[in-house]
């Protein structure tokens, strides 16, 4: 069978940047094994697919090249920004039946979509400075100096990640993380993935510059990442980053520099966890799509 398939940058204006998903808008018939083999082809971090849903507006599932996702923000934005460039979608509410629930989307006129994600867990976790460094790739002194105030924790709107303040965007550029060792990490604390950021930014505007590297959905570093800005978002509530204010009524969180994928995410926090953005298209084609029964489609 033969499926339109897209490329869509996400958290982003401009094509070849920010975070790219592949987006199936019309992914009814497909078996596990062709989505997963679908993604694998589209070899991007996760590729979204679209059904129709008796919960929701629609129905989304998400695999990266390896496994299947339970949420994902980045491939949420850019299915949905994609659906209302091409008109199927009108500006206002839409609600979203995911693995982790039925979720609320909004896409306001100007093509922006915000994601209202999954109800925040925070928790501090018991890791050595010195283990977390070393999988990292980083100076110990980078982590300890901002550990006195913000603490080492998971924390998940939907994929849950390991937080992981540093003190210098310089230490955090340079990190040199090792894949092995971030995953025996996060699985000592159950983490999908590690989200490491700083308050030192490069432009201006932005709250924090974040990373994040999930080896264990089988990506190395993710350019930007709207799920785990929620989860970092909702940290920083938890541990008062900001003090008895509490956190800005909206934040920015710049990311995928440091791979050559710049972009933003948008993240507001009050009696939910939102994160938005913009998305555009960089490509766009038909797969070949073997049918399930035919031999050599999924051979994990």
């Amino acid at each position: 069978m033969d499926k339109r398939v897209w490329l869509i940058d996400a958290f982003t204006d401009e094509a070849l940047s920010g975070n790219a998903a592949g987006v199936v808008p019309d992914a009814e018939g497909l078996s596990d094994d062709q989505r997963q083999a679908i993604a694998r082809e589209l070899a991007v971090s996760e590729t979204a697919f679209l059904s129709d849903s008796e919960r929701a507006d629609r129905r989304i599932r998400y695999f990266t090249p390896t496994t299947e996702v339970d949420l994902c923000g980045h491939a949420t934005i850019a299915s949905h920004a994609h659906l209302f460039e091409r008109g199927t979608l009108e500006s206002g509410a839409h609600t979203l039946e995911t693995n982790v629930g039925v979720l609320d989307v909004e896409i306001e006129p100007d093509g922006t979509v915000w994601m209202t994600q999954d109800d925040p867990r925070v928790e501090r976790v018991d890791l050595a400075y010195e283990d977390v460094a070393r999988a990292v790739g980083i100076d110990p002194a980078a982590l300890a100096d901002v550990g006195e105030d913000l603490p080492l924790a998971l924390a998940s709107t939907g994929f849950p990640v390991l937080v992981v303040p540093v003190n210098f965007l310089e230490r955090l550029g340079n990190a040199a993380p090792d894949d092995r060792a971030v995953a025996d990490l996060c699985e000592s604390v159950g983490a999908m993935g590690l989200y490491a950021f700083t308050f030192d930014t490069l432009t201006p505007e932005a709250t924090l510059h974040g990373r994040t590297f999930a080896p264990r959905a089988g990506i190395s570093e993710d350019p930007v990442t709207g799920t785990a800005s929620g989860a970092a978002g909702a940290y920083l509530r938890e541990f008062e980053a900001f003090g008895e204010s509490g956190v800005p009524e909206e934040m920015v969180f710049e990311q995928g520099h440091f791979v050559n994928r710049p972009g933003e995410v948008r993240v507001r926090i009050d009696e939910t966890v939102r994160v938005g953005g913009r998305a555009v298209e960089a490509l766009s084609g038909t797969l070949s799509v073997p049918d399930a029964d035919e031999n050599g489609i999924v051979e994990v």
